[in-house]
């Protein structure tokens, strides 16, 4: 009989010593983290210590993946959703020009005012679409160092989906929407 070599078991690092040794290695505070994600700060000590059970919640677990740079599945306590998310060609836009900038997630969270960090994971993580407000799609370009001709299409695609998502068909008024979108190109002045 031949000795049959039994594969050695894959050991998964439990999650919470894999959070905690992402802040450790990263030196991001715990009450950055815990905004980052959406969570009390007591919440991030009880999941590091862990006193409680590690969360089973998709978003909690997809906000933290987002913000580590990993994969929700290597959390054993992640369950894939039924709905996939859909990621738009605009937030890959955003995550190559992090890359080419050489920024982690948490650099670049870092790079925004506190109360904007949970929805910026929230974006990245294809939750919450780019927003429509100009002024705050401009903020994220400046952080990539992307210019206004860089930004401003992304921008208009937005914009046309959101008419589109109310209902209005943006062929059949095609002059009226190219009328508004030359206006809104002088103003931004986009070339």
């Amino acid at each position: 009989m031949k000795s049959e070599q039994k594969a050695k078991p894959i050991i998964k690092e439990m999650s919470s010593k894999k959070v905690s040794d992402f802040l450790d290695k990263t030196g991001l505070h715990k009450k950055d983290f815990a905004e980052m994600i959406g969570v009390t700060l007591s919440y991030v000590y009880n999941l590091i210590d862990n006193t409680i059970p590690f969360s089973t919640r998709s978003t909690t677990l997809e906000r933290i993946a987002t913000v580590m740079e990993i994969e929700p599945e290597e959390f054993e306590e992640y369950k894939i959703p039924q709905e996939p998310i859909m990621i738009d060609e605009s937030i890959e836009f955003i995550k190559d020009n992090m890359a080419k900038k050489g920024l982690s997630v948490v650099n670049f969270l870092k790079s925004f005012p506190r109360k904007k960090r949970l929805e910026t994971v929230d974006i990245l993580r294809g939750a919450l679409p780019l927003p429509i407000d100009y002024k705050e799609l401009s903020m994220i370009g400046q952080v990539l160092d992307l210019t206004t001709d860089e930004i401003y299409p992304i921008w208009e695609n937005r914009v046309k989906q959101v008419l589109e998502a109310g209902g209005m068909n943006i062929y059949s008024n095609a002059a009226l929407v190219n009328s508004m979108f030359e206006c809104a190109k002088k103003y931004i002045d986009v070339k």
